[in-house]
């Protein structure tokens, strides 16, 4: 802080009347300090009269913008030593009873007895009493500071082991995100719990949506070990009316398993997982596992044995309602100067998913041999949207009916 001016008492009084203005350059509280011990020596405060006194501390609050108190305090130090410095606290410390050595002792000792504090306190007793003479020290400990040794960090150190989690390695799949590039063909597939009840498990939804069109195919299933996924997933891969190109799952080991890589295998299908730490790699069928899968079946517990009623039920009236007759958007994307990609959802973009796939062009050179898009067409214009709606609601409510009994 510097004056710009050569000031005096009197000019110090105008100032404080707001008719004169200062200059504040301060950089840090030493420089502050620095520039309260030189303003007190230039109006040489020791020797001025109370009045004048007072004029030259609300002179020094004003420019630093201290406090009353804190100016007195200041022009205290300074008349006491000369100096107007940050004040060196010395504060007592109690020496500690209880070392390093002890307290590794006490923690050795817990680990191998796992007891109650006073109980402890008696073994480190008998160790010392035994002749082991590192257990003088902490053998006096009381029972109210072994609790407190116990939380400490020194305690903590010796007394818990701390490893790091290793992450499971399988070198079934490519880690990376589906890039279909427009092009139907690659499914991504994830499982639904229908939710337990008394220790019983309820039945598994493999639920199984192309990226591209969003076709999905569900399939209802007792369990999700190797022996039962195996036949699942090639059903699920045939009811699709376009040839697999890609699969990709998330890391769950009903999926990534040896049998599901030599069925995809032996399909020419390339096999792909979800990346750690990337949890939009599958969250197109997350997203369908609640619109779809939840909003049909519900949360309620499902017996497993009702796993073929379900696949009759999902077969003949679900996946042909999802694919033929439930429009959903579409994403359009826009890339900005920058290059980032933007997604929106206009209304124009929706529509259902067969609708998508038979607007792809060159469509025919990806149906199956056996599919035509004349046989596709004829299933979606065989009923109107409420007239199949209205039939899959009959047929859910025989499906509860048939499973309530």
């Amino acid at each position: 802080m510097n004056d710009t001016k050569d000031y005096t008492i009197e000019k110090i009084e105008n100032f404080l009347k707001g008719s004169e203005k200062i200059t504040f350059n301060g950089k840090g509280q030493a420089d502050t300090y620095k520039w309260i011990q030189t303003a007190l020596i230039k109006f040489q405060y020791i020797s001025l009269k109370k009045q004048k006194k007072s004029l030259v501390k609300l002179y020094i609050q004003k420019i630093t913008g201290y406090s009353r108190a804190q100016v007195t305090r200041y022009i205290k130090q300074y008349v006491k030593t000369g100096y107007v410095r940050k004040t060196q606290y010395k504060r007592s410390q109690f020496s500690k009873k209880y070392g390093p050595k002890d307290i590794a002792l006490l923690a050795k000792t817990d680990k191998l007895h796992n007891l109650s504090g006073p109980a402890i306190k008696r073994i480190l007793e008998r160790e010392f009493a035994y002749g082991n003479t590192a257990y003088r020290s902490i053998s006096k400990i009381s029972v109210a500071h072994l609790y407190n040794l116990r939380k400490s960090s020194a305690y903590q150190l010796h007394h818990h082991h701390y490893s790091k989690t290793n992450p499971v390695s399988r070198d079934i799949a490519e880690r990376q995100k589906p890039r279909p590039n427009g092009k139907p063909g690659f499914i991504r597939i994830d499982t639904v719990h229908q939710g337990d009840k008394d220790g019983e498990k309820g039945v598994y939804h493999i639920n199984a949506v192309d990226e591209v069109t969003q076709w999905e195919i569900i399939i209802s299933v007792e369990k999700i070990s190797e022996l039962y996924m195996t036949p699942v997933l090639k059903e699920i891969l045939t009811q699709f009316p376009f040839v697999i190109v890609e699969f990709h799952s998330d890391n769950g080991s009903e999926f990534i398993n040896h049998n599901v890589a030599e069925l995809l295998n032996k399909l020419i299908v390339k096999f792909t997982k979800s990346r750690a730490r990337k949890t939009n790699d599958n969250a197109l069928v997350e997203s369908k596992n609640g619109h779809v899968v939840r909003k049909q079946f519900g949360y309620a517990h499902i017996s497993q044995k009702h796993a073929d009623q379900l696949n009759l039920f999902n077969r003949g009236f679900l996946n042909r309602y999802i694919n033929f007759h439930r429009p959903c958007f579409f994403p359009v994307e826009k890339v900005d100067h920058k290059g980032k990609i933007h997604k929106t959802y206009p209304y124009e973009a929706l529509k259902t998913p067969y609708e998508c796939f038979s607007s792809i062009p060159d469509v025919a050179t990806f149906l199956k041999k056996e599919i035509t898009l004349a046989k596709l067409k004829a299933i979606a214009n065989q009923y109107s949207d409420n007239q199949f709606a209205e039939i899959l609601m009959k047929a859910k409510q025989k499906l509860w009916e048939s499973i309530s009994q």
